[in-house]
Parts: structure tokens; C-alpha cells; sequence
């Protein structure tokens, strides 16, 4: 190898800057045996006496070090490695090119808590990190790999819970590849006085903005950088309106004292957005910064009289106490043994006539169970420990309460004040509605089951309809058994309103879709949501402009908005934002998305966004699956996405969730935008029942296909009995042969939908293709909206629900028969 002399000049630990060992590895991974070597310049690293020989797993692990004593190093008397090792004021670590720890000082074991015969371990290793620290690191080292400098700020928490804020410096090994010296420094001290620092402007800004007087800086120019809110009470303007492009002159008349000393107070008058203009009394001072930038810092105070402002003052304390008396959540004031000095009207109501002793210990409000918790709340608040998310206790009475508390500090700390404030918050009747809630998740199992059991029921109520029906044409009200049919017909229509609570509850039902504006039912839906979100989470509404109609049942599309904000709420256990958002999707815009199974076309998008913990990759495609949870058993049934994605398919839209452990998830929902038609006119199911008392009678050839025996013929001697001639068919097959027996001579075609076979839908399909103006009539125990979706939307399909009465029946087609097709 060719030796490189060293200029004196950079001395003997640095070649350009950088510490220079050119260490070379050779791992021999068969025989276990690792040999390191390394051509060092005068005093890099060790003496080449320095020979280790450590018995290793496998084989044996040899540290050869071979120096190089160019003349201009000469006479030196350490070793720069020795001296790196002994060097134990800063710590330092040599980093390998596979990332280990070739050698290190005993500061860094010391600041590690690493025994001297403990491995030499990494950062990255020894250090508990987050995702943010984690990456910072990981950017130092890979600076250092790239031979430039790289820094990172890390926390460490000693065995003994003590937390230390860490600076690690990655400095680049010159001549290296890939290897680096991490150097250590604590800076724990630092960081505490910078958050200190920090608070202690945060309360200063505070007390500003909560001065009685009004406060403003402006800059030499005299536009208004910064006013407090008593000023912008003086001026009018919303609290949070744009303060920043205002001028003296805009608000002051003068805007500067017209002579003499500027930092003199002066009579002068602001402006108010009204108009009008309040007198006041204003005091400027110049102020240079340390840059050389001149402010004005003005106070403004009202020139009331002394007797104005104490009738101020008064007014201010009754309006304090009344909003302190009669806010609509409890309040209470604890001492420093946390016993209650005062408590509102709201917090007496809530725990009863207890608070109405004072002195009383808080805790004795609180049932025995969640005292401790309680108690080690509030002592936390009282070291400064912030007050941290609500908890929820049971309060102790006859009934059961329950409540949230929210526990602040009195004063800083440092004042002399150790008092409590506390805020409670009735949630009985919010946590009433989540049980009622969660009962109501749960029950939408049944609802699967109840859904097929309704369709088999109504195919039953038909025929025990209709033959009643039957009978009732040959048993006159005078006769002994007209009573007893009229029983049998009422007690069916029980049946049948009970049949279709259950198709309801089953989300089978048929829909009762209107034209809706999404942003108006969201902006009524905001108080329940924001209710259901509770106080730790921020709800965020971002409606898109010009938002297109859609056509929805309205009660559906609030449940979906519902369903997933509860799950959302439920993912930020420890607080958040949930926002939703909507917007239009063009047909462009739609094919773009890469979704498949969503055809291109205009939409109205509905994100529901939150900032939760996210869904694993593994469990993204199970999450619309029936009773798949992972929450905690007897958190969940798994049931809220599946109900969501049902009213979402059932509708004609499209639902795709998207998540990041972690950062949170998005459900996107796209939903048809609606384009009215001309003249379109919504058609209730009211009108064959509206019409039920006219002439039935009507002739024609009808073609009806029902595979249920006793529906059939009930159907068929109701249409005969009205003088229209009935072709049966007991299913899909036999109809085409019927139809094509009669050679399409046929009017009327009413047919199930659920067949063997040659279903509803497929049966339509097929007679469209060789009799295109065939009219159709559909009978069915299922929702309207399972059938059509698969038919053309073009198609004029009529549709009667089971169970139906003879009169609805034979009305039904001869309005069908009777209609122009408009």
C-alpha cells in the first residue's frame, strides 16, 4: 500500500478536516475468523504493538493495526486512537461500515449507562425512539456516510425514568467509505430552558390579549402588526379578522401625537367599523430592536369617568358571576386540600344537593371506585402537569350519573395560589345514547337473518291476503263467516306491517330516495356529530362550491355519516380532527381515480377524514365484512362499516377507504350526481291505493310467473275474476315457452323477481329483446332496488311490493295497461 504523508499544518488527527483511520474490514464468514486492518497516518489510531486476540462465537477475532510515521508527524508522543479512547470529556464512538461500533470512550459508555463489560452498542439501539426521532438519526448517519456533517436530537430515558435530551453528531471519516465518528453532547439543560422560555411567552401573550386596555404594535411605517382584543373591541373588527393590513390612520384620528414628546399621552379618537368614533387617550412608545427595526407600541385606554369605570367594573363581576352561575356546565373551585370553595347552579344540579356544602372534599362526590383515579388527576394538575384528556367517573347518589371532569390550574404556580379550577360535564344521557347506540349495532345481526325470513313471510301473507280476498267476493257482510275472514285479513296485515319493519331493519327495504343539497344536511347533522365527537376532538366541515344534487333517502345517507364518524371518534382515543369534505367529481376527474369497479361519470365525493391511530394493510379489506372488528370484545360488532357500505351500494354509489398507521384513515364516498330531467315528477306508492275504489274490471291477456303454488293461484283467479284471461307459468323457462306459444300475444307480464332458474330480471331481459314495448310488472317480497340495478335504466319496469290485496292487484295492471307509457 502507498503511504500519503500529512501536511504538519493539518496535524496529525485530521486530513482535510476530517479524522482520517482508513480502517478496511474482511469478514471470512466460513471459518468464523474476522481480521481487521488498517494503514493509519502518525498518531490515527493505536500502536502497532497493540495486538487483541478475542475468543469469539465460531472462531477467533484478530485486531491488526499497521501505522504509517511520515517525517512530518515525527516526535509525536500519542497515538490518536489512545488519545480518541482515553478522551473521556466528549463522548465518541467509531461507527463501522455495516452500521456496529468499532471502538468508543468511556464517556460513552458513561452517558449510555453502559457497563465496562457490556457490548458497545449503537444510537439507534440504546435509544427508545419515535418515528420523528428514528428518522432523524438515520438522516445524520447518512449525511456522515456522504462525508458531510449530520446532527440529530433524540430523548433518552435512564433506568431509573429520568429523561435526557440528546445532540448527536455524525462527523464524516475522511478516506473512509461509509464510516463515521458519532459525537455525544446532553443538552437537556438547554431544552428545559427553551420550553420555559417558551411557556413563559405563551402566558405573556396571554395576558396580553386579556388586558383591560387596548394594546397594539405597529411598525415605523405605521401599519398595525399586532392588536389585542381590546383594542379590536375599540375598533369593531372580529377578533380574528385581518388586523395586519391596517394603518395608524385607519384606526386613530391622529394617528400620531401632533407635537411635543411622542412618548407623551394624547387625545385622540378611533375609528369603529359603525363609523362612529370613541375618544380615547393613547400613549406611543418607540422601541428598537436588537436588529435596528423600529416599533411603536401604543396603549389606548377610553376616557371614561372614574364612576363609569367602576359602574364598568361592577357590570363586568355581574356578568361574570352570571355566566359563572348559570354556564351550562358545572364549575367548581377547589382550595389547595382540594375541598370546594365555590360551585355553579350547573354543577349543584348535577351532584345534587352534596355540593352544597362548602368545604366538603371534592372526592366525596365520586363514588368509591374511581376516587383514586381522581385524586391522582387533580395532583397532577396541581404540579403543573397539564390537564390532559377528561376522565369519566360515576358520581355517587341514588341514581346512576356519570360525568367528565376537567381539571385546570389557578394561578401559575409561583403566586401563591394553589386553587383548582374544575369543570364537569353531565354525560348521563350522551353515554344513554351510546349504549342505545351500540345495542343498535349489534342488533343489525339480526337484521341479516330477519331480511330472508321477510321474503318468505310476504310470499305466505300473499296468499292468506288474497284468498281472504277471494272468499270475501262470495261471503257478503251479512254472512256468519264474513267475521271471521275479516279476522283472519287483519290479523294478516298485521303481519304484513310487522314484515316490513323487519325488511326496514334489514336495509332490504324498498328506498324512498329524494333530490337533496348534501351541504344542507351535513350543516344540520354538525350539532349531533360534534356531540357524539365529544370535546377532545376538533370537527372540521370543508364544503365543495357549486356542489351537485343527489338523490338519496336522506335517512340512509345521515346513518352512513354517522356510522363512520363514530369509528373515526372511536380511533382518536386521545383527541384529533375529523374532518368532511365534499366535493364534485367530473367524468374526467372519475376515470383518473383507478377504480375499477366505479364506471366514469359525474359524482358528488363525501370524505370523512380523521387523525386516528389508521387500519393495518392486513385488515383494510376485511373492515366491510360482517362482524369483523378489532376492537376489545363488547366494544364493537363489527356490523357499523358493513351497514355504511350496504346503504352505500344500495343507493348506486361507491365507498373505498384509505389509511396509514398512525397518521390516520379517509373513506371516500362517491355518490351518482343527479341530473333532474324536465318535467320529472315523483310518483309515491300511494297511488294504487288512492285508486283502489274505481272500476277494477279490464280485459287482456296477462302472462303471470310465480313459482310459489299458493301465490299463484290466488293471483290468477283475482285477474280472471276481473275479466282478464291468465297464462300461469311456475317459472323463467316455462314463460318463454308460454310466450312463445302465444307468439307474443300477451299485454301484461307480471313476474316474481326470486326464481329458480331463469329469474325476474333475466325473464325482463329476454322478452325486451323479441317484444322491445312488452309491459311488465314485477311482484316481489325484496326491495324495488335489488332488482333494478341489473335492468336497463331506460326500461319502463313497474313494480308491486308483497304482500298485496286483490284490489291492489288487479289495480295495478289495469293502471299499467291503461297508461301511455309517458
Amino acid at each position: 500500500m502507498t503511504e500519503k504523508a500529512v501536511a504538519p499544518s493539518q496535524g496529525p488527527e485530521r486530513v482535510n478536516g476530517r479524522i482520517d483511520p482508513r480502517i478496511w474490514w474482511g469478514v471470512a464468514a466460513g471459518s468464523g475468523i474476522a481480521v481487521i486492518g488498517a494503514g493509519l497516518v502518525a498518531d490515527a489510531l493505536v500502536p502497532a504493538r497493540l495486538l487483541l486476540g478475542l475468543l469469539g462465537a465460531g472462531g477467533l477475532v484478530f485486531a491488526g493495526w499497521r501505522l504509517f510515521q511520515p517525517q512530518a508527524a515525527a516526535g509525536s508522543s500519542e497515538p490518536a486512537l489512545e488519545r480518541f479512547l482515553r478522551e473521556d470529556a466528549v463522548p465518541r464512538a467509531m461507527v463501522g461500515a455495516l452500521g456496529e461500533i468499532v471502538a468508543a470512550n468511556g464517556a460513552y459508555r458513561r452517558i449510555f449507562a453502559l457497563a465496562e463489560d457490556a457490548p458497545l452498542l449503537s444510537p439507534h439501539q440504546l435509544l427508545g425512539l419515535d418515528e420523528g426521532q428514528r428518522m432523524a438519526l438515520s438522516g445524520a448517519e447518512a449525511a456522515a456516510r456522504a462525508g458531510k456533517t449530520g446532527r440529530a436530537e433524540c430523548r433518552f430515558r435512564l433506568a431509573d425514568g429520568a429523561v435526557r435530551w440528546l445532540a448527536l453528531t455524525a462527523e464524516p471519516l475522511a478516506g473512509g467509505a461509509d464510516r463515521f465518528v458519532w459525537q455525544v453532547s446532553d443538552i437537556t439543560s438547554v431544552r428545559g430552558r427553551i420550553e420555559a422560555e417558551a411557556e413563559q411567552g405563551r402566558e405573556l401573550a396571554q395576558l396580553i390579549d386579556a388586558a383591560p386596555v387596548g394594546l397594539f404594535v405597529a411598525d415605523a411605517g405605521g401599519r398595525l402588526r399586532v392588536a389585542n382584543a381590546a383594542f379590536e373591541a375599540m375598533l369593531g373588527r372580529p377578533r380574528h379578522g385581518d388586523g395586519t393590513a391596517l394603518t395608524l390612520a385607519d384606526c386613530l384620528v391622529p394617528p400620531l401625537p401632533p407635537e411635543g414628546d411622542p412618548s407623551l399621552p394624547f387625545a385622540a379618537e378611533v375609528k369603529t367599523a359603525s363609523g362612529t368614533r370613541m375618544p380615547v387617550r393613547v400613549t406611543l412608545t418607540r422601541v428598537q430592536t436588537a436588529d435596528g427595526v423600529e416599533h411603536l407600541h401604543g396603549v389606548v385606554r377610553a376616557l371614561d369617568t372614574e364612576l363609569a369605570l367602576e359602574d364598568s367594573l361592577r357590570r363586568a363581576e355581574e356578568q361574570f358571576r352570571h355566566f359563572f352561575d348559570y354556564a351550562p356546565i358545572g364549575i367548581v373551585v377547589l382550595d389547595g386540600n382540594d375541598c370546594m370553595l365555590e360551585t355553579n347552579v350547573a354543577f349543584r344540579s348535577i351532584a345534587s344537593d352534596l355540593a352544597a356544602g362548602g368545604g366538603r372534599p371534592f372526592v366525596s362526590l365520586v363514588r368509591e371506585e374511581d376516587r383514586s383515579e381522581v385524586r391522582e388527576r387533580l395532583a397532577q394538575v396541581r404540579r403543573g402537569g397539564g390537564g390532559g384528556a377528561p376522565i369519566e367517573v360515576r358520581l355517587v347518589g341514588p341514581t346512576e350519573r356519570v360525568a367528565q371532569l376537567f381539571a385546570s390550574r389557578l394561578g401559575n404556580g409561583h403566586d401563591g395560589i394553589s386553587g383548582l379550577l374544575v369543570h364537569v360535564i353531565d354525560t348521563t344521557e350522551q353515554k344513554s345514547l351510546e349504549v342505545q347506540f351500540a345495542q343498535s349495532q349489534k342488533m343489525q345481526a339480526v337484521g341479516q337473518l330477519a331480511g330472508g325470513i321477510a321474503h318468505d313471510f310476504n310470499n305466505l301473507l300473499t296468499a292468506m291476503i288474497g284468498f281472504c280476498d277471494l272468499l270475501l267476493l262470495r261471503h257478503q257482510a251479512g254472512d256468519q263467516s264474513f267475521a271471521d275472514i275479516m279476522q283472519i285479513k287483519q290479523n294478516a296485515n298485521r303481519a304484513a306491517n310487522l314484515v316490513r319493519q323487519l325488511l326496514a331493519f334489514s336495509r332490504q327495504q324498498t328506498l324512498r330516495p329524494k333530490v337533496i343539497n348534501i351541504t344542507d344536511v351535513l350543516a344540520e347533522l354538525s350539532h349531533l356529530l360534534r356531540r357524539l365527537i365529544g370535546a377532545t376532538i376538533q370537527l372540521q366541515m370543508v364544503h365543495g362550491r357549486d356542489l351537485g344534487l343527489i338523490k338519496v333517502d336522506q335517512g340512509q345517507l345521515e346513518q352512513v355519516i354517522i356510522n363512520l364518524v363514530v369509528n373515526a371518534r372511536d380511533a382518536m382515543p386521545e383527541g384529533g380532527t375529523l374532518t368532511i369534505r365534499t366535493a364534485n367529481v367530473t367524468a374526467e376527474e372519475s376515470t383518473s381515480l383507478g377504480h375499477e369497479l366505479m364506471p366514469a361519470g359525474e359524482y358528488v365525493l363525501v370524505e370523512v377524514i380523521d387523525t386516528g391511530v389508521g387500519i393495518v394493510k392486513e385488515h383494510l379489506g376485511k373492515i366491510f365484512e360482517p362482524f369483523f372488528t378489532t376492537k376489545p370484545t363488547g366494544a364493537g360488532t363489527g356490523l357499523g362499516l358493513s351497514t355504511v357500505y350496504g346503504i352505500v351500494k344500495q343507493t348506486g354509489g361507491f365507498i373505498f377507504p384509505f389509511s396509514q398507521v398512525g397518521k390516520g384513515t379517509t373513506f371516500k364516498i362517491y355518490l351518482p350526481r343527479h341530473m333532474p330531467a324536465s318535467g320529472e315528477e315523483a310518483v309515491t306508492t300511494d297511488v294504487a291505493e288512492a285508486r283502489d275504489t274505481r272500476d277494477l274490471t279490464g280485459k287482456g291477456t296477462v302472462l303471470l310467473v310465480e313459482d310459489e303454488d299458493a301465490v299463484r293461484v290466488f293471483a290468477a283467479r283475482a285477474l280472471r275474476n276481473k275479466g282478464y284471461t291468465v297464462v300461469e307459468a311456475s317459472s323463467g323457462d316455462i314463460a318463454l315457452t308460454e310466450l312463445e306459444r302465444l307468439q307474443g300475444k300477451v299485454d301484461v307480464l307480471v313476474s316474481d323477481v326470486v326464481m329458480p332458474g331463469v329469474d325476474g330480471p333475466t325473464l325482463a331481459k329476454r322478452v325486451r329483446e323479441t317484444h322491445p314495448d312488452m309491459k311488465i310488472i314485477f311482484i316481489s317480497g325484496y326491495a324495488e332496488d335489488a332488482f333494478r340495478r341489473n335492468l336497463d335504466r331506460t326500461a319502463e319496469i313497474h313494480f308491486l311490493p308483497k304482500p298485496f290485496s286483490l284490489k291492489q292487484l288487479a289495480g295495478k295492471v289495469k293502471e299499467v295497461l291503461t297508461s301511455n307509457g309517458d
